[in-house]
């Protein structure tokens, strides 16, 4: 085996960030591109050192008319490698981007769960994490959107979904692929400008690496890398600042908010802004069935500086909250 300075730095960002445990069950999703290759072919030669068991999971999502002889590619290759292959076509084509990653999400989940397997992997490069920045970024969003693509998070019950590559460029796993001869299918709809991540990745991502940062990829999922951190502990102090402004006692079970709840609001006003933003938000989370908006989270913390008697407009489902005397009150 050929040990590369690729192979090198898997095997320490492995070790240093804890992605996998030695002797573990690794579903690793497959479709046949470039990233995904370089990811199976750098865990399959790490193997033997962390006694993994590799599995190949590919999903056809059926978008495209070369999806199943895609899927046959990726089957082969399997084979080749003799490890074990699982294939999951959805039942109607699936066209939206939201739909098919949540889709083969759920698919890798069933997959895994049937199997034995504890952690799915995903090919997801730097490059993939700095245009998911410039896409949240652009439609608007604050630093959590901004620090997608985590290293690793559950999928699911006793899974794990886990992105070694993040350190990665798709420039550097293309010159692996080409390096190895790795057969990549390439997948027509990467092309398609119709999509805006593909705009962001073939317009947007060229014209700034040529115009301001030759690394403008690694430079934005650095920044991504430190946002992650700074909103794990953000979102921490806002939990422990929620957990007082509830004035709960020590009834655990009254912490997850039911209507009507009350905040304190001598509590939240001793707080930066950036935390009663956040409890807002969390609360929010818990009581709303639609997506929580910035305009929802800015005019219930207004609240906390407003004059009494002062209320909101009803949020989506009705809820409507109101300040009485050192208390806002959500009903």
């Amino acid at each position: 085996m050929v040990w590369t300075h690729l192979h090198a730095k898997i095997h320490r960002t492995i070790r240093s960030r804890q992605l996998f445990e030695r002797n573990q069950r690794l579903l690793i999703a497959v479709s046949g591109g470039q990233d995904s290759l370089c990811l199976i072919k750098l865990l399959l030669d790490l193997q033997s050192k962390w006694g993994w068991a590799l599995g190949i999971a590919h999903c056809d999502h059926r978008w495209r008319s070369d999806s199943q002889a895609n899927a046959h590619h990726v089957e082969n290759l399997a084979e080749t490698w003799g490890t074990s292959f699982y294939l999951e076509t959805a039942n109607e084509p699936i066209n939206s981007e939201a739909t098919a990653r949540d889709w083969r999400y759920q698919a890798l989940s069933v997959i895994a769960q049937a199997n034995n397997y504890q952690y799915i992997v995903t090919g997801h490069t730097a490059s993939d994490r700095a245009e998911t920045l410039l896409y949240n970024l652009i439609r608007g969003t604050g630093a959590d959107g901004l620090q997608a693509l985590t290293w690793q998070r559950p999928l699911t019950t006793g899974i794990m979904l886990v992105r070694p590559l993040l350190e990665i460029t798709r420039i550097q796993t293309e010159q692996f692929c080409q390096e190895f001869k790795l057969p990549i299918w390439e997948d027509s709809t990467n092309q398609d400008l119709q999509y805006a991540r593909n705009r962001i990745r073939q317009e947007l991502i060229p014209y700034l690496r040529d115009n301001f940062n030759p690394q403008v990829e690694s430079a934005l999922a650095q920044t991504a890398e430190l946002l992650q951190a700074e909103v794990e502990y953000l979102e921490k102090a806002a939990q422990q600042l929620r957990e007082k402004a509830l004035d709960m006692g020590d009834d655990e079970d009254s912490l997850i908010p039911l209507l009507p709840l009350r905040l304190n609001r001598r509590v939240l006003q001793k707080a930066p802004l950036a935390l009663q933003r956040r409890v807002m938000r969390q609360v929010l989370q818990q009581i709303l069935t639609d997506a929580v908006s910035f305009e929802h989270i800015e005019k219930l913390t207004a609240l906390i500086t407003a004059p009494n008697r002062s209320q909101t407009d009803p949020f989506p489902g009705g809820a409507i909250a109101q300040v009485e005397g050192d208390w806002i009150y959500l009903k």
